[in-house]
């Protein structure tokens, strides 16, 4: 017979909490933006063809915020009130946005402050780099610095990842579902559970995102930041968890292998970032470069895409786990070259698909015999 813990049962039900709130909510929520014309219209750069609510960034916030209100012990969750009010800024910017259009550059500094209220009061940030460089304990103007990278270029990288159907959502449940294992584990509970929520939140609305007709919806910028900003959160607490070699569960290349549990966006996205320098365009300009827009190209539908991409995400996690009493510098350049292998691949693949297209097409017809 199976005996639940407390703990168990908490996680178990903050997911089904947060995975129900989240369904119930969102058919109401493509209602109201439906009436108000609230949605995403199609254009040279979607790769969707009809106009659908983008607003389901809300129904995530709500269920994964009263989820965990409802199961985290908020008396014992350190700097708990500084965490809440920084994730609520980054909610309304990414609402702003997804309402009115937000300026890039106000959007950027709600990002940094958001940062900042977590860093200096929540206390939240990297302190050590695990020999990376050959630094272990970081001065703090480094920590600082590198702690802000963080958290604005995880959150930002899940915003640019929210392409296709079920890509963003997908990527951010194994990401949680893969931390909160790892606290749970270690006995870690409050961050076990907050980071079930999420992924009980998510999981709703990938349902929606995927398989929606009538109540078809997607997360937009209020969802993508949001929970980029979480999973941020959750990758900072999970290096800090591995500063003490002493620790049973200690993990040598912490560093290394939270890239590796996020490789799929951070990867892409600084991919993306670097080709449009060389290529002397601005890294900021939206375009059709990113690897589910290659998959897309190369046959593929939404479903399948994103299927490919988590399935990859998933075989990054587990290569990291497998490697993670490596330094964080081997750990990083094995998963760089697997990384740039693959994208190659894929990218030689389409190239090629538009060769053999072009080629098809300048083909002159055969003249009929005589």
């Amino acid at each position: 017979m199976l005996h639940l813990s407390v703990i168990d049962l908490k996680i178990l039900l903050c997911f089904g909490f947060a995975a129900g709130i989240t369904f119930f909510l969102i058919p109401s929520i493509v209602v109201m933006a439906n009436m108000k014309s609230l949605v995403a219209e199609p254009n040279t750069r979607t790769s969707h063809n009809s106009s659908v609510p983008n607003l389901g960034g809300i129904a995530i916030f709500i269920g994964f915020v009263i989820s965990y209100l409802l199961f985290l012990n908020t008396a014992s969750f350190q700097n708990f009130q500084y965490i809440f009010a920084a994730l609520l800024l980054v909610f309304f910017i990414g609402f702003k946005d997804d309402i009115t259009a937000i300026d890039p550059g106000k959007k950027f500094f709600g990002q940094i402050v958001a940062a900042w209220i977590v860093i200096s009061f929540g206390g939240m940030r990297f302190t050590s780099l695990h020999g990376f460089f050959g630094i272990d304990q970081m001065s703090l103007p480094l920590s600082y610095l590198v702690t802000f990278i963080a958290i604005i270029g995880i959150t930002n990288c899940f915003n640019l990842m929210d392409g296709i159907d079920g890509l963003s959502a997908g990527l951010g449940i194994i990401a949680s579902i893969t931390f909160g294992a790892w606290f749970y584990y270690i006995g870690d509970y409050d961050w076990a559970i907050l980071a079930v929520g999420l992924a009980g939140s998510l999981a709703s609305f990938g349902y929606f995102n995927v398989f929606g007709n009538k109540n078809k919806i997607f997360m937009g910028d209020t969802g993508s930041l949001s929970l980029g900003f979480v999973i941020a959160l959750i990758a900072i607490h999970f290096n800090e968890k591995n500063t003490d070699p002493a620790a049973y569960y200690f993990i040598r290349s912490a560093p290394a292998v939270s890239i590796g549990i996020l490789f799929i966006p951070i990867f892409d996205t600084l991919r993306v970032f670097l080709t449009r320098l060389v290529n002397r365009g601005s890294p900021f300009l939206p375009d059709k470069t990113h690897i589910h827009h290659y998959l897309l190209e190369l046959g593929f539908s939404h479903i399948q895409s994103t299927l490919i991409l988590i399935g990859a995400g998933l075989f990054f996690i587990f290569f990291s786990y497998l490697f993670k009493d490596q330094s964080v510098f081997l750990l990083l350049v094995l998963l760089l070259t697997l990384g740039s292998i693959a994208t190659i691949l894929t990218i030689s693949c389409v190239h090629r698909k538009e060769k053999k297209r072009l080629l098809e097409h300048h083909q002159p017809d055969e003249q009929p015999g005589e």
